[in-house]
C-alpha cells in the first residue's frame, strides 16, 4: 500500500478533489505541525457518493455471500500485511503510541475476518402456518445504502467495525471520518479495493464540514441505514434529523465507565486491569475507566500502586521507542482535561500522582491520579477522555450501585473481586451495556458492543452486528393441504 498515494475523496474507486476545491489541514499531535492537506467534501460530494453507492447496490447485494466473504477475508490479510504502515499513519494523525496503533490495526482487521464468517450465515426460515393452508417464507435482505460517521480515537477500528458488517450483508457504504484523522479511513478504503471490492461499494469523504455532509445524507431517501460513533450531544442532533426520513440508526455515544475494586480484589490484577481500562490509547477511549470506586479498606494501597504505575509510563511522541503515552489529539482536548482536573481539585480532590510532561511542542497531558474525588466534581459526570484516573471510596455496595448508576450514560463498567459470584451479581446491577469482570480489556469483534440509556442504540460486532444491515421480508406461500 502506497500511503503517499492517498489523495482526496475516495468515491467510486477513484481519488477526487472536492466539488468546490476546498481542503483542510491534518496535524501531527506530537509536533503540532501540518501533515497533509486533504480534500474537504461538501453537500454536492455527499450526494455524489450516495448516487455512486446506490448504483453499486444491485450488483453488490446480488453477489453471493461466499464471494463477499472472500473480499472481506482478503481485506483482513491486507491489513495485517500493511500493519506497520497503517500503525505509523494512525500515530501520525492521532498521536497514540505506536504499540497502541499496532494493536488497533490488529483489532480493526478482526472485524473483516469475523464478518467474512458471518456473511455466509445470514439465515432464512421456512415453516407451516399454524392454521394450515399456507407456509411462511422469511428472507433477509440488505437494507440499502449505509452512511457512517466515525470518531478520531480509533480511526481504523471504528471504520472497519461499521464497514465490515455492512459489506457482509450486501450494503454499499459512504463514510465520513473525523477531520482529525481522515487518512487512516482512506487507507482502509484503498485496501478494500486492492482486496477485490468493486468500485463504488465503499466511499470515504473526509471533511471539516461534518454537519453539511451528514445532514445531506440524512435527507437523502436512498440512505436507509445510518451509524454514528461520537458524543451524545451530537448523537441527539443526528437522531432528530434521521427521524424525518425514518432512517434506521445505530448510535454508539458517550460513556462514563465505573471501575469498581471490592475489598477482596487481587490488587495486582486490579492495577493491571486499571492500566488497560484507563491508559489504552491515552485514555481517549469511550469505554475507558472514568470513575474509580475503591473499597475504603484497600483504597490507599490501590491508589498508591496505580499512581506509581501511571506516573512511570513513558510519555512522548508516539513513534519514539518505549513510549506508552502519546499526545492528546489536539489542543482543545488538553484544555478540556486540564479544566476538569482543576475543577476536581478545587472541590477537594488531591493529586496523588502525576507523571512527567515532555518539553517542547505537542499536545501532551501527563498521566494523573486524583484521590478523594467528590461526587460533585464535573469529571465524575462527564468523560475525561484522557490519562486521568479519579479515585473515590465506598463502604456499602448498595450505595456504590446507586452512585455508579447516577449518570445518563451506560456504556461500560469494570468490576474486580476474588468472589466471582459477587462480581457477577454486581455486574447485573450496573446499568451498562458491557461489563468487564476481572478484566480491563473487553472489546472483541465477536461480542456485541454498545450501551444503554444515553450511551447509544443498537449493537456493533458479534452476531448482532450484521443484523443492523438486514431487513426481514415475509412471504406467504399458498400450500393447499
Amino acid at each position: 500500500m502506497n500511503i503517499d498515494a492517498i489523495d482526496g475523496l475516495y468515491v467510486g474507486g477513484q481519488w477526487r478533489a472536492a466539488a468546490d476545491g476546498r481542503t483542510f489541514t491534518v496535524f501531527d499531535p506530537a509536533t503540532e505541525k501540518p501533515v497533509r492537506e486533504v480534500a474537504a467534501a461538501g453537500a454536492r460530494d455527499a450526494a455524489t457518493a450516495v448516487r455512486v453507492a446506490r448504483e453499486s447496490f444491485d450488483g453488490w447485494s446480488a453477489t453471493p455471500p461466499r464471494q463477499r466473504a472472500e473480499v472481506l477475508r482478503a481485506a483482513f490479510t491486507a491489513m495485517h500485511e500493511n500493519a506497520p504502515d497503517l500503525a505509523r499513519l494512525i500515530t501520525l494523525e492521532n498521536g497514540k503510541a505506536y504499540r497502541d496503533a499496532l494493536a488497533e490495526v490488529s483489532y480493526a482487521a478482526e472485524f473483516f475476518r469475523w464478518f467474512a464468517e458471518e456473511a455466509v450465515r445470514i439465515g432464512s426460515a421456512f415453516g407451516d402456518a399454524p392454521q394450515g393452508g399456507f407456509r411462511h417464507l422469511v428472507r433477509r435482505h440488505p437494507a440499502g445504502v449505509a452512511a457512517f460517521v466515525t470518531p478520531w480515537n480509533f480511526p481504523a477500528a471504528m471504520a472497519t467495525r461499521k464497514i465490515a458488517p455492512a459489506l457482509a450483508a450486501g450494503c454499499p457504504v459512504v463514510l465520513k471520518p473525523a477531520p482529525d484523522t481522515p487518512l487512516t479511513a482512506l487507507a482502509v478504503a484503498a485496501l478494500l479495493t486492492e482486496a477485490g471490492l468493486p468500485d463504488g461499494v465503499c466511499n470515504v469523504l473526509p471533511t471539516d464540514r461534518a454537519a453539511e455532509v451528514a445532514g445531506r445524507w440524512l435527507r437523502d431517501e436512498r440512505v436507509r441505514k445510518f451509524s454514528f460513533t461520537g458524543s451524545t450531544a451530537t448523537g441527539r442532533i443526528l437522531l432528530k434529523q434521521a427521524a424525518d426520513n425514518v432512517v434506521n440508526v445505530t448510535m454508539e455515544l458517550g460513556g462514563n465507565a465505573p471501575f469498581v475494586v471490592r475489598a477482596d480484589a487481587d490488587l495486582d490484577a486490579a492495577v493491571r486491569g486499571a492500566l488497560d481500562a484507563k491508559m489504552r490509547g491515552g485514555g481517549e477511549v469511550c469505554i475507558a475507566a472514568n470513575r474509580f470506586y475503591v473499597h475504603h479498606t484497600v483504597a490507599a494501597e490501590f491508589t498508591a500502586r496505580l499512581g506509581e504505575a501511571m506516573s512511570s509510563i513513558h510519555i512522548g511522541p508516539g513513534m519514539d521507542d518505549g513510549v506508552g503515552l502519546g499526545p492528546m489529539v489536539n489542543a482543545a482536548a488538553v484544555d478540556r482535561i486540564d479544566r476538569l482536573v482543576t475543577d476536581a481539585v478545587r472541590r477537594g480532590a488531591r493529586v496523588a500522582a502525576r507523571g512527567p510532561k515532555p518539553d517542547g511542542p505537542g499536545w501532551f497531558y501527563p498521566a494523573t491520579v486524583l484521590a478523594d474525588v467528590p461526587d460533585d466534581a464535573e469529571l465524575m459526570h462527564t468523560e475525561v477522555f484522557g490519562p486521568v484516573a479519579p479515585v473515590t471510596t465506598f463502604d456499602d455496595e448498595d450505595d456504590l450501585v446507586r452512585r455508579a448508576n447516577d449518570t445518563t450514560y451506560g456504556l461500560a463498567a469494570y468490576v474486580y473481586s476474588a468472589d466471582l459470584a459477587a462480581a457477577l451479581r454486581l455486574a447485573d446491577r450496573l446499568e451498562t451495556g458491557m461489563v468487564g469482570v476481572n478484566r480491563g480489556l473487553i472489546s472483541d469483534p465477536a461480542a456485541p458492543f454498545g450501551g444503554v440509556k444515553q450511551s447509544g442504540l443498537g449493537r456493533e460486532g458479534g452476531r448482532e452486528g450484521i443484523e443492523a444491515f438486514l431487513e426481514t421480508k415475509y412471504v406467504a406461500v399458498d400450500w393447499p393441504g
